[in-house]
């Protein structure tokens, strides 16, 4: 498959099967695995919580654990989440995988669950708790990487639109700080700035809000799951199509693809896989098995450009987003890799 030979540092055939290669884990049968998510509200949340299904269930199927079941909160809240994590230290799990709505604000309920003998595991949104594992894309290089990709697009620079995501929670900050940070080795100037919570629907509410209050825009640098939202309001608007940066949404790459097609569109796209949570799920499992895991893991993201798009576009359901799903052996590689 296209998307996983791009995703640097996954191996092929990263789908799990049911395939002898994840069976007689006897070490582990018997340990328990739950998913703390904070925010369900988008594609790509959705197709991370698919991930985990796909991969976690089947490994509870085959023996390799006794469970592995996710839960997610309400509410985006902290304090919703750790009360979530204290239930679940409560409940007798073995290990505990996180995206966490803060960095720091549940980092009392991870250190309850360490002090309780529980392997904790954040990825995505993590923690900065030092008992707990963590598994991250650098994001403000994300961030950077836009605004480098445009600035080679448009060496003379313009004004910016930043949408940004949700706000107060790690990932938004860290992109947002790229962006600001690359930006300032530019000619580009951003002239205003929404939260689209990393969805089309409030995203293309917030830039239809802006778009009078703003001069022409050149491009627009974004965090995922707001591409086409920005599209259809500058459409509404009438006003002329900014180069928008993509993050892996079909409906995102559907658009792209349509506007290449019909015009010669282009841009670039990119975001961390949802199948990040396939990963973690293998890491608190080889953590819980005995292995020796570096504290923190690093994975690429996942980029689609012009020549790519096509392919991705066929590879990705509708409704969900561009991504890979880890097997044990990538894990392994990926644990290795850090060490």
């Amino acid at each position: 498959m296209k998307i996983k030979s791009m995703l640097l540092g996954v191996v092929a055939g990263a789908i799990i099967t049911t395939s002898g290669s994840t069976v007689a884990f006897a070490d582990t049968s018997d340990k328990r695995i739950a998913l703390s998510n904070n925010y369900a509200g988008n594609s790509w949340r959705q197709a991370m919580l698919e991930s985990w299904n796909n991969v976690a269930f089947a490994a509870v199927h085959e023996g390799v654990v006794d469970a592995a079941d996710a839960f997610t909160t309400s509410e985006n809240q902290a304090t919703e989440q750790a009360a979530q994590i204290q239930n679940m230290i409560l409940q007798g799990y073995d290990a505990i995988v996180v995206n966490a709505a803060s960095p720091t604000a549940i980092n009392g309920a991870i250190k309850e669950a360490c002090d309780a003998g529980i392997t904790v595991v954040s990825f995505d949104g993590i923690v900065t708790e030092p008992c707990a594992w963590r598994i991250a894309v650098d994001f403000k290089q994300m961030g950077r990487d836009q605004v480098k990709y445009l600035a080679s697009r448009y060496p003379e620079g313009g004004n910016l639109l930043e949408i940004r995501g949700l706000a107060g929670v790690f990932v938004d900050d860290e992109i947002s700080a790229g962006i600001h940070e690359e930006v300032a080795n530019t000619n580009f100037e951003i002239v205003g700035s929404v939260h689209g919570d990393w969805a089309q629907d409030v995203a293309q509410k917030a830039v239809a809000g802006i778009l009078p209050s703003l001069p022409e825009i050149k491009a627009v640098v974004t965090q995922g799951g707001d591409g086409y939202g920005a599209a259809q309001a500058f459409k509404a608007a009438d006003r002329p199509m900014p180069t928008i940066v993509m993050g892996n949404r079909r409906d995102e790459l559907q658009w792209w693809l349509e506007q290449k097609e019909a015009t010669g569109y282009e841009t670039t796209s990119l975001s961390i896989a949802p199948g990040v949570s396939t990963l973690a799920f293998w890491v608190a499992q080889q953590i819980l098995d005995g292995a020796d895991v570096p504290k923190d893991l690093t994975v690429p993201f996942l980029r689609v450009d012009q020549e790519s798009l096509e392919e991705i576009v066929k590879e990705t359901p509708n409704g969900s987003v561009a991504n890979v799903e880890y097997s044990l052996e990538d894990s392994k590689k990926v644990i290795q890799a850090a060490k």
